[in-house]
């Protein structure tokens, strides 16, 4: 039998913000992993210590809450860029969406610029690179398919020594592959299916409805579809990583 392994979730939320426990929760139904196998780390007291990360066999790296790349605004962030260099070094196993895209991003060089015309809020299409069709793990995946998006900032300059897996319409970094490491990265949101994208959004309907109005908000609303191909990433990441699938 399979040993099930267990990773430390890096967050940027604050206390007070209820997606901290949803988004482990995502990350639990996305992994089919037990509650007692995925652990949050609150990313603004600073990166975890070396030996904190290096007692779990892998990372996860969430989402952002209230804090930026591009300006500056995530506490703590050169240490946290410098984490992840380290974590790429040592080839240790993670999987980082949205935010943590990001984050590796730049840490390895690339660069990420806030630009509303560019967002993508709700269901979008994304398509494999060459690079991607032929990629141990995204190549599970169909030339194009639906993924859960919720950004305003985005990556416009992509990282040297990485491999670029994905693209977007209005994004052309969408997934990216750390060279024989154990190590991918996406913007788009494998832990989210339409429902949990969904109740993010309306956790700030109010904010929403005031920048587009009632029936700009509708039709944000009604362009939330199901992923159900992308929804299977963090699965076929266990198994080819760890030999491990969930019952």
């Amino acid at each position: 039998m399979t040993t099930t392994p267990r990773f430390l979730l890096l967050q940027a939320r604050n206390a007070d913000d209820p997606v901290r426990e949803s988004e482990r929760q995502d990350f639990l139904w996305a992994t089919g992993l037990p509650a007692e196998a995925i652990v949050p780390y609150d990313m603004l007291q600073g990166p975890p210590s070396p030996a904190l990360w290096q007692s779990y066999d892998g990372l996860f790296v969430g989402g952002s809450g209230e804090y930026n790349v591009s300006d500056g605004s995530c506490p703590y962030l050169t240490p946290t860029l410098d984490f992840l260099n380290d974590v790429v070094v040592a080839a240790k196993p993670m999987f980082a969406t949205c935010f943590g895209f990001q984050l590796l991003s730049v840490a390895l060089g690339g660069q990420v610029t806030r630009d509303l015309e560019r967002a993508e809020i709700g269901t979008f299409r994304v398509y494999l690179t060459p690079e991607g069709r032929s990629d141990d793990l995204f190549r599970r995946l169909p030339p194009s398919f639906p993924a859960q998006l919720g950004h305003k900032e985005l990556t416009t300059r992509f990282p040297q020594g990485a491999v670029l897996l994905a693209y977007s319409d209005l994004a052309p970094y969408q997934a990216l592959r750390i060279p024989d490491a154990p190590i991918w990265a996406t913007q788009f949101h494998p832990e989210l299916s339409r429902e949990s994208n969904l109740g993010r959004l309306m956790r700030y309907r109010e904010v929403y409805v005031h920048t587009l109005g009632e029936e700009g908000f509708r039709r944000l609303v009604d362009n939330f579809h199901d992923s159900p191909e992308a929804n299977l990433l963090l699965r076929w990441f266990l198994e080819l990583v760890f030999d491990y699938r969930s019952a």
